[in-house]
């Protein structure tokens, strides 16, 4: 679908919602493809998603009304509020960081706000990428079959699985009682399972920690050893549908994407120089005769990896995103919208 295509389609009646809802209408500050559009990945039955972002409301500012985020399931189309969005933009959210590095024709609409937050867009970008980003593509990851990540061994396998919960470790000091480095130390030893060659162990060191933070750290770990395990069952599904591809195609995007954040700081959706490996992906060029990945592309995965862990190290952005400039942002938006400015 063209372009032009696209814009008076959501012109259509199909998308008065995006004129009629009191949330959007003249409150959407912009309006721009997802999902395989956006990716240049879009084959002639890839649907069309779109995207957006709708200041709050004076009432929504003021009062104690939510207003996050609309969905029409129909169109594929996610509309999220400006306070929702800055606080994900700002954690480097995969998902939304998105909409700032769409190619300049993939807006559908942007008005003076939306070009702001535009022009602003490095003030989100910090280290916080390598675990949002690392952790959605290893989420990605354990959608793939279990008997085929076994492929690499059952010692490569160990280590993604160590990969995951590493990602979701380092956002524990965030949300959990803080603890020293060192207390709790995760690495790979050999085994004492029968039937495993190496495995997960981990030393821990906590005096005085809060039982509830401590359980819900482990049940963070836990429930990623487990999605392992449940792996099979629930990836027949995509097996059957030939969605495997697909799965692993947007694995390998995530860590392009963040290749950029970290090497050259900048958003970039539209992947124009992966995309014949992107596509290939999708097409089935990594998938044995019974569509289960061949150990190719977990070779490819392990060097995505190595990269990112040179990125993490080797990047100049800061730990964390400019928050003061971001809430200065912030509060500079939802002010004008309070007096009417907006």
């Amino acid at each position: 679908m063209m372009i032009e295509e696209i814009k008076q389609k959501v012109a259509s009646k199909e998308y008065n919602f995006l004129r009629e809802n009191e949330h959007l209408g003249k409150n959407i500050i912009l309006l721009g493809l997802g999902g395989s559009h956006a990716y240049g990945t879009n084959t002639e039955s890839s649907d069309l998603d779109v995207r957006g972002i709708a200041v709050n409301r004076k009432e929504e500012i003021l009062s104690n009304i939510r207003f996050e985020q609309f969905v029409n399931e129909e169109t594929d189309t996610t509309i999220y509020s400006f306070n929702k969005i800055i606080a994900l933009l700002s954690n480097c959210n995969p998902n939304t960081i998105e909409i700032l590095g769409l190619k300049p024709e993939h807006y559908l609409y942007i008005n003076s706000v939306g070009k702001e937050l535009l022009n602003n867009s490095h003030m989100f970008l910090s280290k916080k990428c390598v675990q949002s980003f690392g952790g959605y593509a290893n989420s990605q990851l354990r959608r793939l079959d279990n008997k085929a990540v076994r492929l690499v061994g059952q010692a490569e396998r160990e280590n993604h699985i160590l990969n995951s919960i590493k990602n979701a470790f380092a956002t524990f000091p965030d949300k959990y009682f803080p603890f020293k480095d060192g207390d709790i130390k995760l690495y790979i030893d050999k085994a004492v399972q029968e039937d495993y060659d190496t495995e997960i162990f981990m030393d821990v060191n906590l005096t005085h920690y809060p039982l509830r933070d401590y359980k819900s750290m482990w049940s963070e770990m836990n429930n990623i050893v487990k999605d392992y395990s449940k792996i099979g069952k629930r990836n027949k599904h995509a097996i059957e549908h030939e969605k495997l591809g697909k799965h692993m195609m947007h694995l390998v995007r995530l860590f392009y994407t963040c290749f950029d954040i970290l090497e050259n700081e900048r958003i970039v959706t539209y992947r124009k120089e992966e995309h014949d490996l992107l596509m290939d992906i999708r097409n089935g060029k990594y998938l044995d005769d019974n569509r289960q990945p061949i150990p190719e592309f977990f070779e490819l995965v392990d060097e995505l990896e190595k990269r990112l862990d040179y990125d993490k190290v080797n990047t100049s952005l800061p730990d964390k995103p400019d928050y003061k400039r971001i809430n200065d942002f912030a509060i500079s938006v939802n002010e004008r919208i309070v007096k009417g400015e907006l």
